[in-house]
């Protein structure tokens, strides 16, 4: 680890984590509180991929529908208007609205052809923003001065680590630069996440084979074709299975770093909070 101890981790002049963990556990909220602080850079995984990997497809996407408009259409073309998505650090709504949800178009459903496709494009732009890690902290202290740095992942990102392989390249290069911190949260957080997710789901980004998994037991669990699935029905009953899913994965990870519960984030009041509670699990 970047940390091998309490020790080390408080003698260290500059200091760099990376939060990991199911979203809504508090991985943003103890960013933005060390933000407030002073001294810490915030790396943003879901955002740079809003505003990097994503954008391009966002934007054509935008241009595709608007192009159905006969008006818009001819203004486009004339080039006298243009579209841009807003993508925004609290605020993902562009990122999710283009991952979608497959099953029936008239309920906004997309074919799990272009389903998968949409998948792999965020894959792979979660991977890059992964990658760009070492860039992002380095500019950090170079052209802004900042000697402490966060990055703050997705849920997905267990996604795309093999946690079996006995040094996964993706998590070798973000440990090297960044000491793991795995937000873990209880059964009754799982339940809360769970319900919250029912009252207003959301795209998720899911491993190919965990994907193509649970649509053909969809599938034959609603005895239903693909054009009858009702995309929110599906991710709602998807989305329960991705939580047991992503446990093991995000467990397997934690062994390269350290693990704090949800109540210990919440109960942070400030970044000397943070930094003793580190040291505790050091």
């Amino acid at each position: 680890m970047l940390y091998p101890d309490a020790s080390s981790w408080r003698a260290a002049p500059r200091k760099s984590v990376l939060f990991f963990g199911m979203s809504g556990l508090g991985k943003t909220h103890v960013s933005k509180m060390l933000v407030g602080d002073g001294g810490w850079f915030h790396y943003s995984i879901d955002y740079r991929i809003g505003t990097n990997g994503m954008y391009q497809h966002i934007k054509d996407n935008l241009i595709a529908h608007a192009m159905r408009e006969p008006f818009l259409a001819q203004m486009l073309r004339a080039d006298a208007m243009y579209l841009e998505p807003n993508v925004h650090d609290h605020d993902l709504h562009a990122v999710s609205t283009y991952l979608g949800k497959p099953g029936n178009p008239v309920r906004g459903g997309l074919s799990m052809e272009e389903y998968q496709r949409r998948q792999s494009q965020f894959r792979d732009a979660e991977i890059a923003a992964l990658n760009d890690t070492a860039a992002f902290k380095e500019r950090a202290e170079r052209l802004y001065g900042y000697p402490n740095f966060i990055c703050d992942t997705g849920g997905s990102i267990c996604e795309w680590i093999d946690t079996g392989a006995a040094q996964d390249p993706l998590l070798h290069e973000l440990a090297q630069h960044c000491l793991l911190i795995w937000i873990k949260g209880s059964e009754d957080h799982t339940a809360e996440l769970i319900r919250r997710f029912d009252r207003a789901p959301k795209p998720m980004a899911y491993q190919p084979a965990f994907l193509e998994r649970v649509w053909a037991a969809y599938l034959e669990r609603e005895s239903c074709t693909e054009t009858e699935v009702d995309p929110d029905a599906f991710i709602r009953w998807t989305y329960a299975q991705a939580l047991a899913h992503r446990q093991p994965r995000y467990a397997a990870m934690a062994r390269h770093g350290i693990t704090v519960t949800a109540e210990e984030i919440a109960g942070l009041r400030g970044g000397q909070d943070f930094e003793e509670l580190v040291a505790s699990k050091l």
